[in-house]
């Protein structure tokens, strides 16, 4: 991992051991590690291994459980320290982890495990570029919930604006992922899901208008189905991103579909991954 990478990966950490009991929302972890909210999650997820709830979840129950080992603070205590809200949901955690319940754990004075960093492990190589792209007006559909459901959102775009008369100003068809889909609920996700439109053609309701700034770019290129794009962002924040010496702008990815499933074979589709660099 880069050195500048590591750095801010550190500091996440450490404010996480420092403030278990703080504020550890992702924007605030986003802030201290200086990276772009829309990419902070993907980067955190693909160096070490783990999302970033699972990450905090795992220290506070370690730091709980040689809390509870060296003290003799009740569990409610214990729990409030950690973060928790209430000593029953600590509990449950606490069990899930360590096979005991907090009082039985004490009791039996079993040994703490060592708390380790995950790793990503190996990943796929994949074709990136550094490339200067367009300035695009898109004409898109909001989608809110898992990324897999986000061909309803194309479909009502497509159908929309054919039944416009729009082809002529068409130009490719891009998705735009807000969210890491391991940042949080399925269903709270935020995409939205549309086709490059000309200037002078009208975007109305229910298609919203959207402008992407052009500019220096990272381009991964995919190709095969898209059930391995989960593989290709993998790929593109925990190895590439890291040791590129590139950070992201404050911009989310976008996905832009050179062909479609309605005439290309599923090992035959290449999506381009792009996203927005300083």
């Amino acid at each position: 991992m880069a050195n500048d990478y590591e750095k801010r990966l550190l500091r996440v950490l450490d404010y996480v051991y420092d403030n278990l009991d703080g504020d550890l929302s992702l924007d605030t972890l986003a802030d201290v590690a200086a990276l772009s909210r829309f990419h902070f999650h993907r980067v955190f997820t693909a160096v070490t291994g783990e999302p970033v709830a699972h990450f905090i979840r795992r220290v506070r129950l370690h730091r709980a459980g040689l809390e509870l080992l060296s003290s003799d603070a009740p569990v409610a205590d214990v729990a409030a320290k950690m973060g928790y809200d209430n000593a029953r949901s600590f509990s449950r955690s606490f069990r899930d982890a360590f096979g005991r319940t907090p009082s039985e754990f004490r009791a039996h004075a079993q040994p703490v495990p060592p708390l380790r960093l995950g790793t990503s492990g190996e990943t796929q190589m994949y074709d990136v570029k550094i490339e200067d792209q367009p300035a695009r007006r898109l004409g898109v559909i909001d989608h809110r919930g898992p990324y897999i459901q986000i061909g309803e959102a194309f479909e009502k775009a497509g159908s929309t604006v054919m039944a416009r008369g729009l082809g002529p100003h068409l130009g490719a068809m891009l998705g735009i992922y807000f969210d890491d889909p391991e940042s949080g609920a399925a269903e709270d996700l935020r995409s939205a899901a549309g086709f490059e439109m000309d200037e002078t053609a009208e975007i109305a309701p229910p298609l919203r208008e959207v402008r992407l700034e052009g500019g220096k770019h990272a381009i991964l290129t995919h190709t095969g189905p898209y059930t391995g794009l989960a593989q290709a962002y993998k790929y593109l924040f925990g190895e590439w991103l890291a040791t590129a010496g590139e950070m992201p702008r404050e911009a989310p990815p976008f996905e832009l579909y050179v062909n479609t499933p309605m005439n290309t074979a599923p090992d035959d589709l290449v999506t381009l991954i792009g996203v927005p660099l300083l």
